[in-house]
């Protein structure tokens, strides 16, 4: 009793500190008007943005999903983690200096500058719903039972199953809606870069602990243990059954990330407050660098728990990282633990409320009523948060009814909406003849035939044909059908890039050294984990460290040569004062 009443006060307090330090820093930033709380003002620095860029990815459902699908499986779930490292460097050095160039708000109003006004609203559509029926539903649910399993509450409550994790998800949707509410995106920024130092710190904890307990006292000898007695586990190359097979890296799994990455609201948001260009593309690239990190978090505790749970598995796989927390944090780390967690909880949350409002307040409400002042448009932001928040809360509790693990679930329901922004997008800056039409065509009819034959009648799998690639497939197809109404229905004139001064867009001079390198850390890992590297009974092969060898002798070449020759920013056809 007396472990618990301390863990939950350390969690109270710890949560509270947060709480207060981020309104203080908001405060005295002063931000005022709809740009100030949609867009910070536009001073968010390079630390604030990967921060917040971070936390708004690592949700639970990373960390829980991710780690259930490794327990169940092996390590082939690493393709959504380390391969969104290219999309990272595409943002950096393709798409947020178009977006600060253009002084955008919202992905959609590049697309209504690109197309027409009813495209814009469409995808903010899509946007929305996604958020609200998948997106933050999925964070909610996994942080409640991540909660039950830590803190036992459904028997501290006596309640059913279903109706604890009610309870939890209600609870946690409330406090993160009052953040979102009061605090703006730069009140999420700072207590998401917060949050994140404390689970960069506390999830670290949970591995090393793992290896510890199975190593026998030390984590070297658990490292060991698992590439003696588990190293199939260990492959990332997954084959065809695997729930990510290798091949889905170049073609679905394309689409996706870039969508993810470059083109969705919750992220972008953040790169499109930055100060300057030089200071979001700093933010971006180490927020790559921090991705090629979360494996250790969100795949690694699985692999783990199915060596220590060998003997009498779990339930679900989805119980695989919080039954870790619960059983290998002593009492008095578990409140600071919890309280990371639900940071991460938090942050993801209110980062896609924030980005729901945003897309609802200046596509739907601002285009209908010009003149709002800004102190309309900030409380339509507030009450758009709240009526999402509460469609978001009502479907949570739904997903207790996904046993299998809710990650590929999750991943498979998000297609419906990302394949056919990012192609439109895609197109939108590559071709400069298409008209808006062909955009409509391929976001109604991506919506209607994935929808259709993926959810609802399950094609991909009769016919053997993982989801991913029909995702890849598609997107191909849908290039192809806008390229191919090109002609007959083109704009009347080429789409000509405004410029729009409002912050500098010099670049970065490291940006692309910095990308290079991460792009070398991405195929070291993929060599690392699989048949090449350690995932191989007997240990690496004869060929691994001269692989390793060239490949780096080629990537620091390449940075140096990118860091002699300076970097160009490009510059539109157009200029417009901001």
């Amino acid at each position: 009793m007396h472990s618990d009443l301390f863990a939950l006060a350390s969690f109270a307090l710890f949560t509270a500190a947060v709480a207060f330090f981020s309104y203080r820093i908001t405060r005295r930033a002063g931000d005022t008007g709809a740009r100030g709380y949609f867009l910070a003002s536009g001073g968010l620095s390079s630390w604030f943005i990967a921060g917040s860029m971070l936390l708004t990815y690592l949700s639970l459902e990373a960390l829980v999903g991710l780690n259930g699908d490794s327990y169940a499986h092996n390590l082939s779930s690493l393709s959504w983690e380390v391969t969104a490292v290219v999309a990272i460097v595409a943002l950096a050095l393709f798409f947020l200096p178009r977006y600060l160039r253009g002084g955008f708000t919202t992905l959609p109003q590049f697309l209504e500058e690109r197309y027409d006004p009813a495209t814009r609203r469409a995808v903010s559509g899509l946007f929305i719903i996604g958020y609200v029926l998948v997106v933050n539903p999925s964070g909610l649910y996994l942080g409640a039972i991540t909660f039950n399993q830590i803190f036992s509450v459904q028997t501290l409550l006596g309640l059913s199953y279903p109706a604890t994790i009610t309870a939890l998800a209600l609870s946690a949707g409330v406090i993160g809606a009052l953040y979102a509410v009061l605090g703006g995106l730069r009140g999420v920024a700072v207590s998401d870069t917060i949050y994140g130092a404390a689970i960069l710190v506390a999830g670290l904890i949970i591995p090393i602990a793992g290896l510890v307990a199975i190593g026998h006292g030390s984590a070297l000898a658990g490292l060991r243990d698992l590439i003696a007695h588990a190293p199939e586990k260990l492959n990332a190359v997954g084959g065809p059954r695997d729930t990510v097979p290798f091949g889905t890296v170049f073609t679905g799994m394309v689409f996706a990330n870039l969508f993810y990455w470059c083109t969705n609201q919750s992220i972008v948001q953040r790169t499109m407050a930055a100060r300057n260009l030089a200071e979001g593309q700093k933010g971006v690239l180490l927020m790559g660098f921090l991705k090629l990190t979360m494996p250790l978090l969100s795949l690694l505790p699985g692999i783990i728990a199915y060596r220590a749970y060998a003997s009498h598995p779990l339930l679900r796989p989805d119980l695989a990282y919080p039954r870790l927390v619960a059983d290998l944090l002593p009492f008095w780390a578990k409140g600071f633990f919890s309280a990371a967690l639900f940071g991460t909880m938090l942050s993801h949350f209110k980062a896609v409320l924030n980005s729901a409002a945003t897309l609802f307040t200046l596509d739907f409400y601002k285009p209908r009523h010009p003149r709002a002042s800004d102190g309309e448009l900030v409380l339509v932001g507030k009450w758009a948060s709240m009526a999402i928040a509460v469609a978001s809360l009502a479907i949570a509790p739904l997903l207790v009814y996904a046993p299998d693990g809710i990650y590929a679930l999750l991943r498979r329901w998000t297609g419906f909406f990302n394949v056919p922004i990012i192609v439109i997008m895609l197109v939108g800056f590559f071709d400069r003849s298409v008209g808006a039409l062909p955009a409509k065509i391929v976001l109604f009819t991506h919506v209607v035939v994935y929808t259709l034959f993926v959810i609802i009648l399950g094609v991909d799998q009769r016919l053997g044909i993982h989801f991913i690639h029909l995702m890849g497939i598609l997107g191909v197809a849908e290039v192809a059908l806008m390229l191919a109404l090109r002609k007959r229905f083109a704009r009347p004139t080429p789409y000509k890039a405004i410029l729009r001064d409002h912050c500098d867009i010099t670049p970065w001079r490291w940006a692309r050294s910095a990308g290079t390198l991460l792009l070398a850390l991405l195929v070291t890992v993929y060599l690392t984990l699989s048949p090449v590297g350690i995932a191989r009974t007997g240990g690496a092969s004869a060929g691994y460290l001269p692989g390793l060898a060239t490949l780096w002798t080629i990537a620091l070449a390449l940075a140096w040569l990118f860091a002699r020759r300076p970097a160009f920013a490009g510059a539109p056809e157009q200029r417009r004062p901001g």
